[in-house]
């Protein structure tokens, strides 16, 4: 099942440089392109995908609400715009991820050379400068031609300095899980959360303790702060902890299982503190899949229009997809990888906790039966790491650097590949046709009735989608060739 709309959260799209436009006296004075809504910012766009296992009860929750524990966390964070003007007040969020003063008059006047240094200039492909790798910034693909796409992640905005406040929450929702849970979640570290909550730390902690590796002192104007990550994997872990503890105060359906004691699963607490209203009547032991995509843009012109830039920020849980189209080489460019045990990331992040794999009949690799190593629910494996601590990537957009966006759920993505998905997307005339002929050439081709449903974002590059590198013909040959199997009626035969 899928979701769109708009959520009421302050814009995390970056600041573009300043516009040089002529004043009533004939000289030059500087602004800022200005925000279109009443709260100062653009809206910002929420799209999500989920594919529940076990049953639906755990996707329908992350359908209806997961956008409002977003919205909520961004309060408590006490998250500001990334577009707000510098204050005259200390302590406020920059455009460059430092906390400074207004600046002075003289200073924020623009001047012709700045100008010209804002003006992106074409370059033929290749001649852009080469720099050296970071980890974790790189996404794995599975392109029809068996070449890996990859593509950076921009670094994190700050947009609060409330870093007291954020460590209070993230204590209390680590210790809740410590209580709940235990095994897994007593050595639990969430990738955004501070040091001091038992984390990894901040984006901007460990820009601070980088550069005190690097030159022995922190800078004065370098100090702490979090972004829209942090709020996010909070949201995330929050939005699970309130399922997974619902199902514990709830009668099991099975008569026999539900005499058994609270803990059985592997899930303890305190079941009369519960959220009974959470999910069905029954105790749900299924879960879900997830993966949402936020697009921010710095000017009130829409993100899908050809001239605006945007920033876009995923949050990913399972092996659900998210794929975006490259305008000038028509490649698919993946933002999401499988939640999989045979994941190297998260081979290695289980067997930390001494976790266990098998393989089933097919070759695959599972825990407990669970295809996913992170997911949504499943209170029976929560113990051994099965949790829904988000992969987050953010991607700075172009003026029409990218054709669409595609969500998609492993019905989808695991009988086509990233291509093949792709080049269908480009035949079509609009996304919602586009989202159709992906669901139904997939269900034409597979063999198996895994649920298939696939969502198609317009970016600004859509009506020159079909231009880059081999258009849609890259991978015809080989879907007309799969589409004629399918018809063939000795398929499937031994």
């Amino acid at each position: 099942m899928t979701v769109a709309g708009t959520v009421e959260v302050p814009a995390f799209a970056k600041r573009r440089p300043m516009s040089l436009q002529r004043s009533a006296s004939g000289g030059m004075t500087s602004e800022l392109t200005p925000a279109g809504s009443a709260s100062g910012d653009p809206q910002v766009f929420y799209f999500g995908v989920f594919d529940g296992h076990g049953g639906s009860d755990c996707a329908d929750f992350l359908r209806e609400e997961l956008h409002n524990y977003v919205e909520d966390a961004m309060k408590l964070f006490e998250l500001q715009s990334s577009l707000a003007r510098k204050s005259t007040t200390k302590g406020w969020p920059s455009s460059t991820g430092t906390l400074d003063d207004r600046p002075s008059e003289e200073a924020s006047k623009a001047s012709g050379k700045e100008s010209l240094d804002a003006i992106e200039t074409h370059k033929p492909p290749g001649l852009k400068p080469l720099k050296p790798p970071e980890l974790g910034t790189k996404a794995p693909a599975n392109g029809a031609n068996g070449k890996k796409e990859l593509i950076d992640s921009a670094p994190p905005v700050k947009q609060s300095t409330s870093v007291s406040k954020a460590e209070e929450l993230e204590r209390a929702l680590v210790k809740d899980w410590k209580e709940l849970v235990g095994g897994y979640f007593r050595r639990f570290k969430p990738e955004y959360f501070s040091r001091a909550a038992g984390g990894q730390g901040h984006q901007t902690e460990k820009d601070v303790l980088a550069k005190r590796n690097s030159f022995g002192d922190i800078p004065d104007k370098v100090k702490d702060g979090l972004g829209i990550e942090t709020v996010l994997e909070y949201a995330f872990l929050k939005a699970d902890y309130d399922f997974v503890s619902a199902q514990v105060g709830k009668q099991d359906e099975d008569p026999v299982r539900a005499d058994k004691a609270i803990n059985d699963n592997d899930i303890l607490g305190h079941p009369s503190r519960t959220d009974k209203s959470i999910g069905g009547p029954k105790r749900f032991k299924g879960g879900s899949t997830c993966s949402i995509v936020l697009i921010s843009t710095p000017t009130p012109s829409p993100f899908w229009h050809p001239s605006s830039p945007s920033s876009l920020i995923t949050a990913h849980v399972g092996d659900t997809r998210i794929l975006l189209c490259d305008t000038a080489t028509g490649q698919a460019v993946p933002l999401t990888s499988n939640h999989h045990p045979s994941l190297p990331e998260e081979a290695t992040r289980l067997r930390r906790y001494a976790a266990t794999f098998v393989t089933d009949s097919f070759g695959e690799e599972r825990m407990s039966g669970l295809a996913n190593t992170r997911a949504f629910g499943d209170m029976a494996s929560k113990r051994m790491g099965v949790s829904a601590e988000p992969e987050i990537r953010r991607v700075e957009l172009s003026p029409a650097e990218y054709s669409f966006l595609v969500l998609c759920s492993d019905g989808i993505s695991g009988h086509l590949s990233d291509q093949e998905i792709v080049d269908i997307v480009k035949e079509a005339k609009t996304p919602e046709q586009a989202a159709r002929d992906v669901t139904n050439f997939a269900t034409e081709v597979k063999s198996d009735s895994d649920n298939a449903t696939t969502l198609v974002v317009r970016l600004g590059g859509w009506e020159r989608r079909s231009e880059g590198g081999l258009g849609s013909l890259g991978t015809k040959e080989m879907r007309d060739w799969r589409r004629s199997e399918s018809m063939d009626p000795r398929r499937g035969r031994t």
